[in-house]
């Protein structure tokens, strides 16, 4: 399978909101009422107003200001001594190129927090052969949330990281 890289120019610290259904699609299988949920990555806080919707604590974090000010100005993937005493890590991580970004943030969210570890992201990206640390051998491994919408990352409709139409799933074994 060949992936087409985007025709995106890349801006560093560009911010790429995260439209308010995916979070909502998240919480519906996975309630937050009552939880301290930490955003590492938040933009200008949709997915943490989600989440406060929702009735959680959200404690927002982010390597830039936007529009909104954070609770904490942290670059997420320094190697700081940071841990979360709350109850989970909530966020749609930055990808980077061939989502290597995003599986750093994995690894930092499992490190920073004992608690569940929920990250939007890509149909594809729990294929990759570099991340079965993070899903076949992670015991805290517990599920994914497939997306039949595409995401628009500009708000826009027309903008995302995966092919626009409806993705066709399909199971293969040994031949009969």
């Amino acid at each position: 399978m060949t992936v087409v890289a985007s025709k995106y120019a890349r801006i560093e610290n560009d911010l790429y909101q995260t439209e308010p259904w995916a979070t909502e699609a998240l919480i519906r299988h996975f309630p937050v009422a009552g939880m301290k949920i930490w955003e590492p990555a938040a933009g200008n806080h949709l997915v943490a107003d989600v989440l406060k919707e929702a009735g959680a604590t959200v404690h927002t974090s982010e390597i830039a200001t936007y529009e909104r000010p954070q609770d904490q100005w942290l670059d997420f993937l320094d190697d700081l001594p940071v841990t979360f005493g709350g109850d989970g890590i909530i966020t749609d991580p930055p990808y980077g190129v061939q989502n290597r970004t995003a599986v750093k943030f994995a690894e930092k969210a499992l490190e920073r927090c004992s608690g569940p570890v929920a990250l939007l992201l890509t149909a594809k990206f729990d294929s990759g052969s570099t991340r079965t640390h993070l899903f076949r051998d992670n015991p805290r491994f517990a599920g994914k949330i497939v997306l039949i919408d595409r995401i628009s990352l500009l708000l826009n409709n027309e903008s995302g990281t995966e092919t626009p139409r409806l993705p066709v799933l399909i199971y293969a074994g040994r031949e009969a």
